[in-house]
């Protein structure tokens, strides 16, 4: 006869496993501020991994027609992690806006979602506008692609509304957007200094958490894509084979131990386990030469700075202090002999990043790369790299996006710049009426002036003696 379960211990393993739970639930990012609206939709919408995202209508700001529109089903939108949202959209044919409540200052990370579906008489490929927010402009003369419809911008927001606009570029476009995400950052997810690579120095770059940047690549180098269902903060990397560029065979490893996360260190919110977990590292021999640099390449925009965040976490080397590398930006050395076990505090499989900042200048390529330190040793691994992304930094006039500044900008829709267009007129023309009002005055007072001067003597001159001399005397 089997023996039968002590409930004493069936209720201490159910407690166990509820604590475990509790305290796996607790240890997950709970952001203050997190809205995640579906625009143009009438009912909430759940996503793939449990996030709702509500309708728009309280977050609209707008005194204009509010038109919203629905996709028909799309094969391609079924594969996309967000492909319940895209079934819907918010149309602006006018200057609009979004405001949200802002309960944690700083940091914010904002997603915008732009899938370009036809429907009836819109087709959303031929919209044409602006986005703005907090002072700076995001997108200018934007149209969106099916190839990349989300934008991702962290920005640092220090008031109690965060205000998005949506500005078309004239009378003969529209706005639109399927989806948006406001999302408080974790406190150390930017740091405020960074490694700023020059041609001949590296110098200290101050005030990045000031900076708006804009996500343009997050790759999980030598790993799968991650989705935002493994990603604390929801986020997508990609793997590294488009990007990677070496003529020499680099090794993929992979770990199925324990991530070591230390505190004021990189969290699972600078990146998550399945980036730490897989690496590319340089495994051949004689790799101290410089040809057998890992390098990875980029199209970027010239005329603007970029943060390149590198994450390492040394899950190959066998024992401490063994792995040294040199870190390259543009072929600029950017690090030199990085010892990853003193920045981990000696300790293995323990992650940690490194954020560099360069300026493309004229350049549209970004190359990045990781090649063997001249203090290597003995160790197996002469280069390793876990994970990369690469952020546009805002220029000069705030902007993203061109030149053109945020206030110029959000005032360039038909509306305001037809009016402005016209009072121009109109206050041109009453200058010019003026100015040849007060030409002609002057004239008719001159002239009125010469008849007084020369008026001509009386007829009748009798009496008047005209004196002799001349030419006629």
């Amino acid at each position: 006869m089997a023996d039968r379960p002590n409930p004493r211990l069936l209720q201490l393993n159910i407690i166990i496993q509820l604590l475990a739970l509790f305290f796996r639930s607790s240890a997950l990012f709970s952001p203050p501020d997190n809205h995640l609206i579906s625009c143009g939709s009438i009912s909430p919408i759940t996503l793939h991994d449990h996030r709702i995202f509500l309708p728009d209508a309280t977050y609209l700001i707008s005194s204009n027609p509010k038109i919203s529109i629905s996709a028909d089903a799309n094969t391609f939108l079924q594969s996309n992690s967000y492909a319940s949202v895209y079934q819907s959209a918010r149309i602006f044919t006018a200057p609009s806006s979004y405001e949200f409540d802002i309960r944690s200052k700083g940091i914010h990370i904002i997603r915008l979602h732009f899938y370009p579906f036809s429907s009836g008489s819109h087709n959303l490929a031929f919209a044409r506008f602006h986005v703005l927010a907090s002072g700076f402009v995001l997108l200018c003369n934007f149209t969106a692609s099916s190839d990349s419809p989300l934008k991702e911008f962290m920005l640092r927001v220090d008031r109690e509304k965060l205000v998005i606009f949506f500005v078309p570029v004239d009378s003969s476009s529209f706005a639109f957007v399927n989806a948006i995400e406001v999302i408080s950052a974790p406190v150390d997810l930017v740091e405020d200094k960074a490694r700023l690579v020059q041609t001949d120095q590296v110098l200290s770059f101050d005030g990045l958490s000031k900076q708006v940047m804009e996500t343009l690549f997050r790759i999980n180098v030598g790993g799968p894509k991650v989705t935002p269902f493994n990603d604390t903060l929801w986020r997508t990397w990609v793997p590294d084979n488009e990007f990677f560029h070496s003529d020499f065979v680099t090794k993929i490893v992979s770990f199925s131990g324990r991530i070591m996360y230390r505190k004021y260190s990189a969290s699972r919110e600078v990146a998550p386990d399945s980036v730490y977990n897989t690496a590319r590292i340089i495994d051949v021999v004689n790799s101290s030469e410089v040809s057998s640099r890992m390098t990875w390449k980029f199209p970027v925009d010239h005329g603007y700075k970029y943060l390149i965040r590198m994450h390492f976490c040394d899950i190959a080397s066998l024992a401490l202090n063994e792995l040294y590398l040199n870190v390259y930006i543009n072929g600029y050395l950017a690090y030199e002999n990085f010892d990853i076990s003193s920045a981990t505090g000696e300790v293995l499989a323990s992650p940690y990043y490194v954020d560099f900042v360069a300026d493309m200048g004229s350049s549209d390529i970004l190359f990045v790369s990781v090649g063997p330190s001249g203090f290597a040793g003995q160790s197996r691994v002469d280069g390793l790299l876990n994970g990369l992304e690469i952020m546009k930094l805002n220029n000069t006039v705030g902007s993203l996006d061109g030149e053109l500044p945020f206030s110029l900008l959000l005032h360039s829709s038909r509306g305001f710049f037809s009016g402005v267009v016209r009072s121009l007129i109109c206050w041109s023309a009453f200058v010019m009426l003026s100015v040849v009002g007060f030409m002609l005055i002057l004239r008719w007072r001159a002239e009125s002036r010469n008849q007084i001067a020369w008026t001509a003597l009386p007829v009748d001159a009798a009496g008047v003696k005209i004196a002799k001399g001349g030419q006629f005397a």
